[in-house]
């Protein structure tokens, strides 16, 4: 009985607590019709700053996702420049305080060497991606012709890996020339390349097609490699400065997150277009080039 008559009792005050409130506002509405408008004023301001907060917000995040990126890219090339000069200083140290025989002596040379190109790399890479954003930059335009840029740029880097013959096949078709600053697109192949074969971890096949696209104007360059592959959700950002795709297949390459970076902006200096297309993790990466035609 308690019980009920309690219950009653909050019923009862909610109700009326409903009306008052209900008859307070109608009242208000129909006795202040002035105040309505300073109402209206005042919900439009705060929408206002709601949304004046939601994009400070957004703000942030970005800003703490763009900071965690440069903190990740200072760890990489501290890495990068770390590691190999450690490695030289080693060897060197070895050849200075004990006797080596002449095999061992060649193959300590070949180490150092190998360190220093990736020493070279980094620094390379560095000064590329800060050089990319000078607008005004002038370049050495000349006729190129692309097939020879591609060839250069496999040779490179087959070299740089040691991979078979046929490893990277390229397959031209027509006569593919270009106005363009041929060591700079050299620097494009030599990256992707570069990467299509750090990131496949057995079988490194590398497949080249350069082709006039279906109009003429274009030189049409698919590069299609056996790799790890990119998830969908990274396949529009792997061009951003710094960033590297997640997962545990990528952790084990070491970079700086700079190299397709560059590759978009030499690209798109030279009046081209670049994307990528992956099926997924595993299923490798086909890289989609477009450069203008003369």
């Amino acid at each position: 009985m308690r019980r009920r008559k309690t219950a009653i009792f909050f019923l009862v005050l909610g109700i009326a607590l409903s009306a008052i409130a209900i008859a307070l506002n109608v009242g208000w509405i129909l006795l202040n019709l002035r105040e309505v408008a300073l109402l209206v004023l005042g919900m439009i301001f705060f929408a206002l700053i709601i949304t004046g907060l939601i994009l400070n917000t957004i703000f942030l995040l970005r800003e703490i996702r763009r900071n965690e990126q440069h903190d990740a890219f200072l760890n990489a090339v501290t890495h990068e420049l770390k590691t190999p000069i450690a490695s030289i200083k080693l060897y060197l140290d070895t050849l200075r305080s004990r006797e080596v025989d002449e095999t061992k002596r060649r193959k300590f040379y070949d180490v150092m060497s190998a360190d220093s190109d990736r020493l070279l790399n980094t620094v390379e890479q560095v000064l590329l991606a800060s050089r990319s954003k000078e607008a005004r930059r002038t370049m050495n335009i000349a006729e190129v012709r692309l097939g020879d840029v591609l060839r250069d740029a496999a040779a490179i880097v087959s070299a740089r890996y040691h991979l078979d013959t046929g490893a990277i096949r390229i397959v031209e078709t027509g006569d593919l020339r270009m106005l363009g600053d041929a060591e700079e697109l050299q620097t494009v192949f030599v990256n992707l390349f570069d990467n299509a074969v750090k990131y496949s971890e057995v079988e490194k096949r590398i497949s080249v097609r350069a082709k006039p696209s279906a109009t003429g104007r274009k030189i049409d360059v698919i590069l299609r490699d056996s790799g790890i592959g990119i998830p969908s959700g990274d396949v529009k950002r792997i061009f951003k400065r710094f960033y590297r795709v997640s997962g545990p297949a990528s952790k084990k390459v070491k970079g700086t997150g700079l190299g397709l970076f560059i590759v978009k902006s030499i690209v798109e200096k030279h009046g081209g277009k670049i994307r990528a297309e992956s099926k997924g993790e595993g299923r490798g990466t086909t890289f989609i080039i477009q450069l203008p035609r003369i």
